[in-house]
């Protein structure tokens, strides 16, 4: 009887190229990966571009919880002990690519190759950190201080690597969403930055180190 011996597994490897129980799949400009509502069947590793979290209330009233980057896990929840629904909506903002999971073959990776589960807890562990930073955000800061942090996650100031200071394409009203303030106000505090050289747009924002004194200054110049 012939042994073969058992090979390192290469988690990159995994997330790069299709198999048993994943596929890549290719997404437009707002393109939902999943619905709210949906079941939670899957999970996705977005390999390109950059994706947004909404969720809907039972009045209508949709709200951005969450941007999503190249290297992020998306739909995560569907890894729940009791498989369920979706409980928001995941939406290309650039074209993307992404490794589509089956919830099965997840979990059974999960379980079978401790590199791979090192790599998914590490995510679990930035993704709460980032949301408990949210919500010391929205309960301490000001709007104008929301805004100028969201700019600059979005182009990764603060990540190793060269910064992206050109972000994706969004909307006033995402920023206003995000940030729990009105379009107005975030059409103001826009100008002011622009003003101020923190930031420039036409078509897209450009996004310059400089905004992080908008963060660190308390109280904001005028000029």
């Amino acid at each position: 009887m012939v042994e073969f011996e058992k090979t390192a597994f290469d988690a990159a490897l995994f997330l790069a190229q299709a198999g048993l129980g994943r596929r890549i799949v290719e997404l437009a400009p707002k393109q939902p990966f999943f619905s709210q509502g949906d079941p939670a069947d899957s999970v996705f590793y977005l390999q390109k571009g950059r994706a947004k979290l909404t969720v809907v209330s039972s009045a209508g009233k949709e709200a951005t919880i969450l941007m999503l980057a190249a290297g992020e896990f998306v739909g995560e929840g569907a890894l729940a002990a009791i498989p369920g629904l979706r409980l928001s909506t995941a939406t290309a903002i650039t074209a993307c690519s992404a490794m589509k999971i089956s919830r099965k073959e997840m979990i059974r990776v999960l379980h079978e190759e401790h590199g791979f589960s090192d790599l998914f807890v590490k995510f679990l562990l930035a993704h709460s950190i980032r949301i408990q930073a949210d919500l010391v955000d929205h309960l301490f800061n000001s709007s104008e201080k929301r805004l100028a942090r969201i700019l600059l996650l979005m182009a990764e100031f603060g990540k190793p690597g060269e910064q992206q200071t050109l972000i994706p394409p969004i909307s006033q009203e995402t920023l206003a969403d995000m940030i729990g303030t009105t379009r107005s106000r975030v059409s103001f505090f826009m100008n002011r930055f622009r003003k101020m050289g923190f930031i420039d747009y036409k078509s897209r924002i450009r996004v310059h180190k400089s905004l992080l004194n908008v963060i660190l200054l308390d109280p904001i110049p005028d000029d």
